[in-house]
């Protein structure tokens, strides 16, 4: 039986796609069988793992729309075992022509019911905002894996997140539970970042990922060249820690120590203090 993951958060720029186009590369090259859906508009991770949208004919759109079946428009990629629905800006359209359709919110689980199987893990990018492509992963997930970094005000943005996933739960998906909470974009040269992982780990305990996701410049870099990580830098601090994070995914033990010296010493790629405001990871 396949498992269905939701990678969400309603705020933009936390490392969502990143996550989504790099945990599904590495535990596809670990030997599992991946489909990425790309549920975003904005259709970044259908170019961030080396598929041109502007020649995409069929996406998540036609799918939602029930014009053409998942399997009819489902795209090999540059990385062995792992297929993508693509997505482009045709989905903005979406939401609008299902606002009075019957079961819009189960639209795309009934798309991926005949597919899933295929499958070992299904991962949905979805939207960052609270929309009903957000409610439709949630809705056709197992769980959700929620993305943030390590900022002030990261945990108060959760409030809302954790409310939708508990509504989605309450009234359309009572199986629906949280995967993990992933800490992104962490520079421990400052001390907010330590403070922010000891509050996600002392409010959210064992669902915070051991794995922490440092700011990295060679992972702001690989969408531009429309490679996962492993493809663009594989020595990185970035490659290695997703590929620490997809070991964790898959039930190996990663040590909760933190070594901020040694993630210094050996992140040549971390990005300068001077680009700390910056939303890109």
């Amino acid at each position: 039986m396949s498992k269905i993951i939701s990678i969400c958060n309603q705020k933009g720029g936390v490392g969502k796609t990143t996550t989504a186009i790099n945990l599904a590369s590495y535990v596809a090259l670990f030997g599992k069988k991946i489909l990425l859906i790309d549920a975003d508009p904005q259709g970044n991770a259908t170019s961030g793992i080396g598929i041109d949208k502007s020649k995409v004919t069929a996406s998540l759109y036609q799918v939602l729309l029930e014009q053409k079946s998942a399997q009819e428009i489902i795209i090999p990629t540059q990385v062995e075992n792992l297929s993508i629905i693509p997505s482009n800006l045709d989905l903005t359209g979406a939401e609008v022509e299902l606002v009075g359709a019957i079961g819009r919110e189960f639209r795309l689980k009934k798309a991926i019911a005949e597919i899933r199987n295929s499958y070992d893990f299904v991962f949905i990018d979805c939207p960052p905002s609270l929309s009903l492509l957000t409610i439709n992963a949630l809705t056709a997930s197992d769980s959700a894996l929620i993305p943030i970094q390590c900022e002030y005000y990261a945990l108060e943005g959760l409030s809302q997140l954790m409310k939708t996933i508990n509504l989605v739960k309450g009234h359309l998906n009572n199986a629906l539970v949280v995967e993990g909470i992933l800490l992104t974009m962490a520079d421990y040269r400052t001390k907010l970042t330590q403070e922010v992982i000891n509050e996600a780990r002392s409010y959210f305990k064992d669902k915070v990922y051991n794995t922490v996701i440092p700011r990295s410049i060679r992972l702001s870099e690989s969408p531009g060249f429309a490679k996962p990580i492993v493809f663009y830098d594989k020595a990185s601090i970035g490659a290695v820690k997703y590929e620490e994070l997809s070991r964790e995914f898959l039930g190996e033990k990663i040590s909760q120590h933190v070594e901020p010296k040694e993630v210094r010493e050996n992140n040549a790629d971390q990005i300068p203090a001077t680009n700390l405001d910056t939303d890109t990871p």
